[in-house]
């Protein structure tokens, strides 16, 4: 009668303690971002769906809390946050971001590119620029279109900015 009734008791045991290890991996699970998924990634190819309903497949080169850099070949593509809709390919595994990673916004990402006058397409939700990157704003971004033409984008229109 005690050996059944220890083997009861253990039987409650394991069975509270899976339940412990299920609810605590739910909620380690529930703290992560998908920055750290991407982070995990790099250098893996990734499909990112876009609020537009088109996608990007390119490899994972970098990623910040704003905005994802994709490498296709020899050109990157930026895609801020905001714009994504999925990502497919990414795996569990997750790697913490740095806390430089974790303050980089779009406008950093836009301020490497207009320090290097780079030549982009800029794509927004039923519009696309090219042009090279001029002056960044806290929420814009100028395209400088041609000789005498500059249009001003507001970061939360950006879709992609693809080097061109």
């Amino acid at each position: 009668m005690f050996a059944d009734l220890e083997g009861q008791l253990e039987a409650e045991r394991s069975a509270q303690f899976q339940a412990d290890v299920a609810e605590l991996t739910r909620a380690e699970r529930a703290a992560v971002e998908l920055t750290s998924r991407v982070l995990a990634q790099k250098g893996a190819e990734v499909v990112v769906a876009l609020v537009t309903g088109d996608t990007v497949r390119g490899t994972v080169a970098d990623a910040a809390a704003q905005w994802i850099l994709l490498a296709e070949g020899a050109r990157q593509v930026l895609v801020p946050r905001a714009a994504i809709a999925a990502v497919h390919g990414l795996g569990s595994r997750t790697r913490a971001a740095t806390e430089v990673e974790r303050r980089l916004s779009l406008g950093h990402a836009l301020r490497a590119l207009s320090r290097d006058r780079a030549r982009v397409v800029v794509r927004t939700r039923g519009h696309e620029l090219s042009g090279i990157v001029g002056a960044v704003g806290s929420d814009c971004v100028d395209i400088a279109t041609g000789a005498e033409s500059t249009a001003v984008v507001p970061f939360d229109a950006i879709v992609t900015v693809r080097q061109a």
